[in-house]
């Protein structure tokens, strides 16, 4: 099984439509989403029309600003921009993306008896995963070997040895290619679509061939430019167009 897996695209269409246009010429099977896909961006209907039309469904989970545009959550713990705009997609959205949005499901899930996935963390979708530390309790939920996740917007891989050593490191770089080792569990967070934090404003996505156990790992340029216009034109806080620019 082929795996195309996305997540954090946060309503950027910009950069989704990248994505699709780099991989229309790559093979996979089904589309696994880890949450996330509005709040903060100006193409919300967008981005769920796409969702929805995919055949066979993508397997997915919902995400923290899917949870509170869909008003299953107060918000009240966003910063005002995050909140505002959780608001506005809300305002924004229309009845079948509200519904699709609505009926999301809560992670982990387990894909099949290799691949688990997760929005934040397999122990709380909230949670951030970002040392060895913070990764430790998350293999014990899941018995998959291979677990990808998102919330952080930065794309790294933590690898759980079976003498319980622990390899922690960021995936830099436009195009990376990671074999998988026999009796090792994998974390692995294939950065953010629509809003990169590790200061690459490209977008993130990765492969994964349950086969040959080989992630490809692409980052992918679009116009940046573009969707920071569409924010400030859509009335939403500049500084979150502005952030695009830079990856942060």
């Amino acid at each position: 099984m082929r795996y195309l897996i996305l997540t954090d695209i946060h309503g950027n269409w910009e950069a989704l439509s990248a994505i699709l246009n780099h991989i229309r010429r790559k093979r996979y099977d089904r589309v696994l989403f880890l949450g996330d896909a509005v709040g903060y961006g100006a193409s919300p209907n967008q981005v769920l029309d796409w969702l929805r039309s995919l055949s066979p469904p993508a397997i997915t989970i919902r995400g923290n600003h899917d949870r509170v545009a869909a008003g299953l959550d107060d918000g009240l713990y966003f910063n005002r921009h995050a909140l505002r705009a959780a608001h506005w997609t809300a305002e924004h959205l229309d009845d079948r993306n509200h519904r699709y949005l609505r009926d999301l499901p809560e992670g982990p899930r387990m894909v099949d008896e290799v691949v688990g996935i997760c929005h934040g963390s397999p122990v709380d979708e909230d949670e951030y995963i970002f040392s060895g530390h913070e990764a430790r309790p998350a293999f014990d939920v899941l018995s998959t070997p291979v677990i990808f996740f998102g919330h952080t917007h930065v794309a790294s891989l933590f690898a759980l040895r079976e003498d319980g050593s622990m390899e922690v490191r960021l995936l830099v770089g436009d195009n990376q290619v990671i074999d998988l080792e026999d009796g090792v569990k994998y974390l692995v967070n294939p950065g953010s679509v629509g809003q990169p934090r590790d200061r690459n404003y490209r977008a993130a996505y990765c492969l994964f061939d349950t086969k040959s156990r080989r992630i490809h790992h692409y980052r992918v340029s679009y116009p940046v430019e573009r969707a920071r216009r569409r924010i400030v034109r859509a009335g939403l806080p500049t500084v979150l167009g502005d952030r695009l620019l830079h990856g942060v």
